[in-house]
């Protein structure tokens, strides 16, 4: 359970830090999404999904358990 507390702190660190630091890239992010159609975003979504897990995945095989 801490691992997970551990994981969303340092995601919403990271998203704080970019609305902090770049705000309007935000802002051209989110225009540029609205633009992609929905099975790309989807997609998208896939990935990071995937990616996120095999992070995970590494980090407990390096001993955060």
């Amino acid at each position: 359970m801490a691992w997970v507390l551990l994981a969303l702190g340092l995601v919403m660190m990271v998203e704080g830090l970019v609305y902090v630091l770049a705000p309007s890239l935000i802002e051209r992010v989110l225009e540029m999404l609205r633009s992609l159609p929905e099975s790309t975003r989807r997609q998208v979504g896939l990935l990071a999904l995937v990616s996120g897990l095999l992070l995970v995945c590494v980090a407990y095989q390096l001993g955060l358990n």
